[in-house]
């Protein structure tokens, strides 16, 4: 991979050290560095940040991936972003549009270099009300491996809740989504430029399509992104901070990952001797 183009500590692929699937998974954190995602605060009165709880979820399941014979490929292992900034990416302590557009970009680029069988997008969400709650995950129906995309998501889904749950956390299912109208990039169409055709992308950019003029590394493989928790609820926050939370978080996408790469079970049918 072409580190040049990656922060320091960006971009790192780590080998599997149970056995080896010969089998590469993509792994992001998101957010980092100057993009802290969105902050929530804990029931103890503690602040949570999501790039630091997404960091610590991506680097639990790196290592459960890699114990049952994944090569892993994480976006990043420290609070930085994935691209290697330039000036325009930055105004102040800030990302610009761009930054934040070429920093996700710089994701699929990363896992697209690894030649990643999987993307599994770490994130958390954030509500407009402490009472908004639950785990939902995304996929893009516009790629080719839409079926793919659902059938992972639909997984991460089904045993990061089933994870969580099991410790009685009664964590709400928000259910599988397409990423239409999800869009990664924000910032005021009325500006016109990169703004405006972010606002006009209909899908998440590590997910989506390639898009003429805007977008023209997406990722090529499967992929999904889960937000397992809302750091705007309180107690949801509350697991989010805890090694516990994350640990439990990450087993789910463990769990999630392996079933996916599983073979799939023969039908029994009505050849010799059946009925």
């Amino acid at each position: 991979m072409d580190a040049s183009r990656f922060a320091s500590g960006a971009c790192m692929l780590l080998p599997p050290t149970g056995g080896d699937r010969h089998v590469t998974v993509f792994l992001d954190a998101g957010h980092g560095g100057p993009d802290p995602g969105g902050v929530g605060t804990a029931e103890s009165g503690q602040q949570v940040g999501e790039s630091s709880v997404n960091l610590g979820v991506e680097l639990d399941a790196a290592t459960g991936l890699r114990a049952r014979g994944f090569t892993v490929v994480v976006s990043r292992t420290a609070d930085t972003t994935v691209l290697r900034l330039g000036p325009a990416d930055t105004d102040g302590s800030l990302l610009t549009v761009l930054g934040v557009h070429d920093d996700v970009a710089a994701r699929d680029q990363c896992a697209d270099e690894a030649h990643a069988a999987a993307l599994v997008g770490i994130y958390m969400d954030a509500g407009g009300s402490p009472s908004e709650a639950g785990s939902v995950t995304t996929y893009d129906t516009a790629r080719t491996f839409a079926a793919a995309n659902e059938r992972l998501a639909t997984l991460l889904q089904r045993d990061v809740l089933a994870a969580m749950n099991a410790r009685g956390w009664d964590i709400p299912d928000d259910g599988v989504v397409p990423d239409t109208a999800e869009g990664s990039v924000s910032g005021d169409p009325s500006t016109g430029g990169l703004a405006a055709k972010a606002a006009a992308y209909p899908h998440l950019l590590l997910l989506g399509p390639a898009e003429a003029g805007y977008f023209t590394s997406p990722s090529r493989m499967p992929g999904a992104v889960i937000e397992p928790l809302y750091l705007t609820d309180p107690f949801e926050a509350s697991i989010a901070a805890t090694a516990t939370g994350q640990s439990v978080i990450a087993q789910g996408i463990t769990d999630a990952v392996v079933q996916y790469f599983a073979p799939v079970p023969a039908r029994s049918g009505t050849g010799a001797g059946g009925r």
